[in-house]
């Protein structure tokens, strides 16, 4: 039988997930058959899920988080949605407000949730309307959503604003800094707990953090979020779980707890000034070339290239992909060198 050969991430320009730091590869082996969904039969995986969780905590600028290691964004996304939900279990019609750019976990939550989603405009640079916004909420809402790092563009929402329209409703606040986050503390950026009352947030050492997947994570300000969607486990040592997912594997949670022992802060930073000055200069090389392109705020560069040679370079075996508008999209993973991204332009001088 011909055994398949593991994908290498070498013309892979479109995801926002990368190949795994060593140690996070060697952690996440160690206690892959351990279940953090049971911690008090699993103590050391669940202590290093408290770890995980304080690193994340001093990430986002939040002393004392409440939260855990999920599957990923979508998981993280959907719990901030069911917290808030049981929360204002008086609003009998609950609906989110959240920017169109939001990622389409929201769509889902609002699916499994039996919530309404409104999506509203973005402004001509591609940030959540604040006007749009103010419309958008009403006395039943019971969430505002801000993204901090777009899946399309990389754009930071006005989240301090956001805060503010939510909380003067009686809503949450949440931030989606899924790919974001571990690029944002470089930043000048307003979008952490420290810089706005922000109730929960979404952060997944699964992408930039550079652990193994899956390891998202998700945080709340308040010990009452967490609580919220506590269920009860009669048959297990530990009297409630919070989580989406009850079995687990702790292999996300070593992983990023590894990753960012070893990353966090400096190789983080080191590799956000890496990732923005690669993202620069391939937008000035595609802009040379006389192709329209949106100015990067993080490491992501879109840009208008014709169909046909998009197509002529998804033939070339490049893994790109194209914003909801057609445009190509490149995200500056740790993966990605300014080698692959020359050669991806050799290709491109070719193909157009």
């Amino acid at each position: 039988m011909q055994r398949s050969v593991p994908q290498t991430f070498d013309r892979v320009l479109s995801s926002m997930c990368t190949e795994p730091h060593p140690a996070a590869r060697r952690a996440a082996e160690r206690y892959l058959a351990t279940n953090p969904g049971d911690p008090s039969t699993y103590t050391e995986v669940a202590a290093l899920e408290a770890d995980a969780v304080d690193t994340l905590g001093e990430i986002t600028s939040l002393a004392e988080p409440h939260g855990y290691v999920t599957s990923g964004g979508t998981e993280a996304n959907v719990q901030a949605v069911r917290a808030a939900r049981n929360r204002l279990r008086d609003r009998t019609n609950p609906n989110v407000v959240a920017p169109e750019s939001a990622h389409f976990s929201f769509n889902k939550a609002a699916d499994v949730l039996d919530v309404e989603l409104r999506l509203v405009p973005t402004d001509e640079d591609h940030r959540a309307d604040l006007s749009a916004v103010r419309a958008a909420v009403d006395e039943e809402t019971i969430l505002v959503v801000g993204v901090a790092g777009s899946t399309e563009f990389g754009r930071v929402d006005p989240v301090p604003e956001l805060a503010a329209i939510a909380h003067d409703a009686g809503a949450f606040c949440h931030v989606d800094a899924a790919w974001g986050g571990f690029l944002l503390p470089f930043t000048d950026h307003a979008w952490s707990f420290a810089h706005a009352p922000v109730d929960s947030l979404t952060v997944d050492p699964h992408k930039c953090g550079q652990a193994c997947i899956p390891a998202g994570g998700l945080l709340f300000r308040e010990r009452a979020g967490l609580d919220a969607l506590a269920v009860e486990t009669p048959y297990l040592e530990s009297t409630s779980q919070a989580t989406l997912t009850g079995t687990r594997s702790g292999a996300g949670v070593a992983s990023a707890a590894a990753a960012m022992d070893e990353l966090w802060p400096d190789g983080y930073r080191r590799e956000y000034d890496r990732a923005s000055a690669l993202a620069d200069w391939f937008a000035d090389e595609l802009r040379e070339r006389g192709f329209g392109v949106v100015d990067p705020e993080l490491p992501l560069v879109a840009a208008e290239v014709p169909e046909p040679a998009f197509d002529a370079l998804r033939e070339r075996e490049w893994r790109i992909s194209r914003t909801a508008s057609g445009l190509l999209r490149v995200v500056c993973m740790p993966h990605v060198t300014r080698g692959t991204l020359s050669s991806f332009l050799s290709d491109l001088d070719a193909v157009r």
